[in-house]
């Protein structure tokens, strides 16, 4: 998957706290419709070998919910 193959469904690039996209976000894979998560590094517990934690705020996942008309 290439960064082309994602649409961002939360933040505003170039925006005041997004200007180095870097923030907490989620995208839509448009190949598959998956969920793509970006978000701080969590090490609660270690997942299995290719997966990751991460953790992004709830107003994220609510934006996320938002734009996808759910």
């Amino acid at each position: 998957m290439a960064r082309d193959d994602l649409h961002r469904l939360t933040g505003n690039t170039g925006g005041p706290n997004c200007d180095d996209d870097d923030c907490p976000n989620l995208y839509v894979d448009r190949s598959d419709g998956g969920i793509v998560v970006q978000g701080n590094q969590c090490s609660a517990f270690q997942p299995p070998a290719g997966e990751a934690l991460v953790k992004i705020p709830e107003h994220v996942l609510r934006e996320a919910v938002r734009a996808l008309g759910w």
